[in-house]
């Protein structure tokens, strides 16, 4: 009876170690992967002919985890918590993760809409497609939420393998095998370096919880001090291959020019703000005992891409094969410059300075979709992604054309673009407020730079055309897109307040 008793009150002292969840906190999440499971077992039943059915089951899925964001806009939930420290949560919905979450899922959402028509024109296998499509928004959508290391190195893998798999799936095409196994090895081996690093980190902190990791970072053992500095270091690789860093970029214009148009969309957008995202929470979360490090190295970063992604971008020929798409890749480059800017503002100037990179991203996710949406319109009929292919566009398409030649405006911050000149301003004032004035400076000569190859492909838009005109009708899915991209794109230069009103103040809720 005695050993009984102490039992019972030793069990009823103890912490229980099953953790709470909260379903509606990770809908999103679940919702994406369990469709693209729903896809994937579908897929052996349907006869060829009902395999469309299984793109907008895609469509329908993406839009529902969308929707699940509004009972969560108050972002004040978290779960898998730990049960002895509350205040350690593997997964936080604040509104850092609902803002992030909306990019991806309304992003993945896009490319859904223009992978209707390219998974059936293409004959690319569709239950594959599908799957791997939703597989990698689900990683995409739960890296934000991600509050420890271990889960976040999941969701960056989760996003990233089925990306290899989207690359190469054209079959039969060397550029596409090619590219998919160039984005393999060079991603592969900075998540190695990145897994060391985490171990490093784990070595000297004992903690992967995010939050236990910048208090144990504070007060590190002397002996110990050079293994932390490592880890933060070798962590922060694998994220800056992800945001096509310099000198992690050489992937970038191969992989999109291999990839399918809407998958290129897709990288150049989820896949950076998966990079970014990453980034932000390893910096500002968990390492800010070592911003005196990471600020000035993430400073010189941002200089070097945002000046080799313009120059580079710069030197595309009109008439070469592929040079809309390489534009595209290499001025996804220079815009990932900027947005590494407020990030290494915050290590001077505190944490909100992560709201003009979240501003950045919204504005480029919804312009740079939109420009790739026109480019797989015009490639139905020039499928040599030729710049000099759009010349007289407005003759043959003005709607076409007058959204590329927005979404181009946009990029290059010119009204009536509004929206890319206030996010510019916007992490422009970042880099002045932190002390960066040397940044700041050289951000200002890249736009000009920006600004000739922006206006010199909007210029060709307009010209006389050369030859005979080919117009077809174009896809419903693909002119919705371009319509969706587009609407967002003019609303947000109307009022360029709603991004500033989402990213203002504290996005973090610990």
């Amino acid at each position: 009876m005695t050993a009984t008793t102490d039992l019972t009150v030793l069990s009823a002292e103890a912490p229980s170690l099953v953790q709470s969840v909260d379903w509606l906190a990770i809908a999103p999440v679940v919702i994406t992967a369990a469709v693209g499971l729903v896809v994937l077992v579908a897929d052996l039943f349907l006869a060829e002919r009902h395999k469309p059915a299984l793109g907008w089951i895609s469509v329908a899925g993406l839009a529902a985890a969308t929707a699940t964001l509004l009972p969560l806009r108050a972002g004040d939930r978290a779960t898998f918590c730990l049960t002895g420290d509350p205040e350690a949560c593997s997964y936080v919905a604040d509104h850092f993760t609902l803002v992030i979450q909306f990019l991806v899922l309304a992003g993945a959402l896009v490319t859904a809409l223009l992978s209707v028509t390219a998974v059936r024109d293409t004959r690319m296998p569709a239950g594959e497609y599908w799957f791997l499509l939703l597989s990698s928004a689900a990683g995409a959508a739960l890296l934000p939420a991600s509050r420890d290391l271990a889960t976040l190195i999941v969701a960056l893998e989760v996003a990233s393998l089925p990306a290899f798999a989207l690359v190469g799936m054209r079959r039969g095409d060397r550029l596409s095998s090619e590219a998919a196994l160039k984005f393999f090895l060079s991603s592969v081996t900075a998540t190695a370096v990145s897994l060391m690093g985490v171990s490093f980190v784990y070595a000297a902190t004992g903690s992967l919880h995010l939050t236990q990791v910048a208090d144990r970072l504070e007060d590190v053992p002397g002996q110990l001090d050079t293994l932390a500095m490592a880890g933060v270091a070798l962590t922060l690789v694998g994220f800056a291959f992800k945001t096509a860093a310099v000198p992690f970029h050489f992937w970038v214009p191969d992989t999109y020019v291999g990839a399918p148009l809407p998958i290129a969309g897709y990288l150049s957008v989820i896949g950076k703000a998966v990079g970014f995202t990453g980034l932000i929470l390893v910096t500002v979360i968990a390492f800010p005992a070592y911003s005196d490090i990471w600020g000035p190295a993430l400073a010189v970063l941002a200089a070097l891409t945002m000046t080799l992604g313009n120059a580079a971008a710069l030197r595309q020929s009109p008439d070469r094969p592929n040079s809309a798409v390489r534009l595209l890749a290499w001025s996804s480059v220079g815009q990932a410059g900027y947005l590494l800017v407020p990030i290494a503002a915050a290590a001077y100037s505190g944490r909100d300075q992560i709201g003009s990179t979240v501003a950045y991203a919204l504005m480029y996710a919804a312009v740079n979709l939109g420009a790739f949406a026109v480019a797989a319109l015009v490639a139905r009929t020039k499928p040599l992604h030729r710049i000099s292919d759009y010349r007289g566009l407005y003759a043959e398409r003005p709607l076409a054309a007058l959204s590329l030649g927005f979404f181009l405006l946009c990029l290059a911050g010119l009204p009536p673009g509004i929206i890319g000149l206030f996010a510019k301003v916007t992490v422009f004032r970042s880099a002045v407020d932190a002390g960066l004035g040397w940044l700041a400076v050289v951000m200002a000569i890249n736009v000009v730079i920006a600004l000739y190859y922006y206006l010199r492909w909007t210029a060709l838009l307009f010209r006389t055309p050369e030859g005979a005109q080919t117009c077809t009708r174009a896809p419903w899915p693909v002119a919705a897109a371009i319509v969706v991209t587009a609407i967002t794109a003019v609303v947000l230069s109307g009022a360029p307040e709603l991004i500033l009103r989402v990213t203002s103040g504290s996005l973090f809720a610990q």
